[in-house]
């Protein structure tokens, strides 16, 4: 009973961590219908950027705050240099810049940062707490309450601010968002942004625990992109559901059949359920039509 509270709460920690990444992939394929295969490189940058800012002796919480605006810039820089540059190109080309980009950047990341990982203080004393019989963590318990955050800020910000009605708009029908003085160029770039901030978050949440390296987004984007694909493209409630459900299966999986192959574990189980629900668990209603 002890191992499945523990295999449940590890799943739900690193599933959270998912969730927050593949809400980063829902923000951006909501407005622009791309999807960036970048977004696992945005969680390396604020893991990265956070260990170089408390390197410098900049304070924890300024280093943090810091650390979401810079990787932010990033993101807005890539959409302004990249995607708004092939304006008009098919899906497919785009989805080759952001692998493009992605590369780029865990090149640059490699050349900054070197080759190791690097090691990140915990927000808070790291003292494992005893829930059910099981050891978790504080650094996991932060991870979980951020992605609730990171929930309730998003569905605040989507429903009800004018900003949100504007990505919706841009979202359900660029041309007729134009009529009404939305600008869907700016609507991009703030996606973009958001995106990247996402990242930011779920790097900063998990860089004590993980010990972040310049190539930890390959696989964190792709669980990422698997968690959405899981819950429905373009469905925010999915990405959260499809996020917390990889994380739980691959713990699970991990704890009774074995670590090894845990990934393969997994992503075998997410092909099952795609392969009777081809949208995801919830994209029938949403996919292309603003499922923030």
């Amino acid at each position: 009973m002890n191992d499945s509270i523990q295999f449940l709460i590890s799943g739900l920690t690193i599933g959270s961590i998912y969730a927050i990444v593949a809400l980063g992939f829902v923000t951006i394929y909501s407005v622009t219908k791309v999807i960036n295969l970048a977004q696992g490189e945005f969680v390396m940058l604020g893991g990265m950027t956070f260990f170089s800012l408390l390197k410098l002796g900049i304070p924890y919480f300024i280093a943090f705050l810091l650390t979401i605006v810079i990787v932010m810039a990033i993101g807005w820089l890539f959409e302004w240099a990249v995607i708004r540059k092939a304006k008009g190109a098919d899906p497919l080309s785009l989805i080759i810049l952001t692998i493009g980009t992605a590369i780029f950047i865990r090149g640059i990341a490699g050349v900054i940062w070197g080759k190791n990982s690097v090691k990140v203080e915990p927000f808070t004393n790291n003292e494992p707490l005893n829930v059910l019989g099981a050891s978790i963590t504080p650094q996991s318990v932060w991870v979980m309450v951020f992605m609730l955050l990171v929930v309730m800020v998003l569905y605040f910000l989507i429903e009800k601010t004018m900003l949100g009605k504007a990505f919706r708009a841009c979202s359900v029908n660029p041309a007729a968002a134009r009529l009404m003085a939305i600008s869907p160029r700016k609507m991009s770039s703030l996606s973009f942004a958001l995106s990247a901030g996402l990242g930011a978050i779920a790097g900063l949440v998990i860089a004590p625990i993980m010990f972040p390296s310049y190539d930890m987004g390959i696989m964190l984007g792709i669980k990422g992109f698997s968690a959405s694909i899981l819950g429905g493209l373009g469905s925010a409630p999915g990405a959260v559901i499809g996020g917390l459900l990889l994380g739980v299966i691959e713990s699970l999986g991990a704890g009774y059949i074995s670590s090894g192959i845990k990934d393969a574990i997994s992503f075998g189980v997410v092909l099952m359920i795609l392969l009777i629900r081809p949208f995801g668990l919830l994209g029938e209603k949403n996919v292309g039509k603003g499922g923030l």
